[in-house]
């Protein structure tokens, strides 16, 4: 069976607002996306340590970022080369109000730029592409996820 190109590229780009930009009832509530509920989020909210000893949500939007930046080498079959992915978990703490609203001006233009690569693939047949793709949707649900749970955490 062959997917129509053109279908699959609509879908996609589907799939990538309801998870990033706005619901479309797809999978997810109303004002759920994943901008969308970012922008509900203080500074203060965002440095805080889930429960304590997890992670706080400035390093799951910069996890989020890092994980795009890396799965668009990785649909374009360009080499990754050794990867820390631990690293932002280790490093990134409270942030300001500042660095907060840059994380988020940050987040958007990768996902901008990535949505673009995404959208331009012709050729889905390739090695990496669709896996890519589909890993990009489905991780960033998942954080997205992690991030909606902790805020219920957080705003107990």
């Amino acid at each position: 069976m062959t997917i129509d190109q053109a279908r699959f590229r609509e879908t996609l780009s589907y799939l990538l607002d309801e998870t990033f930009e706005q619901v479309r009832g797809i999978y997810l509530d109303k004002g759920t996306s994943l901008f969308e509920t970012l922008a509900t989020i203080s500074a203060e909210e965002a440095s805080i340590p889930v429960g304590g000893k997890c992670g706080t949500l400035a390093a799951q939007v910069e996890h989020v970022r890092f994980y795009l930046d890396v799965f668009e080498k990785y649909m374009l079959g360009e080499q990754v080369g050794e990867l820390d992915w631990d690293e932002i978990w280790r490093s990134v703490q409270g942030v300001s109000a500042e660095q907060w609203e840059e994380s988020q001006v940050a987040l958007r233009s990768t996902y901008e730029r990535v949505r673009a690569t995404m959208l331009s693939i012709d050729d889905w047949d390739g090695q990496y592409a669709l896996g890519g793709a589909i890993g990009i949707i489905a991780h960033t649900a998942y954080h997205l996820g992690e991030i909606r749970q902790a805020l219920c955490t957080l705003r107990d």
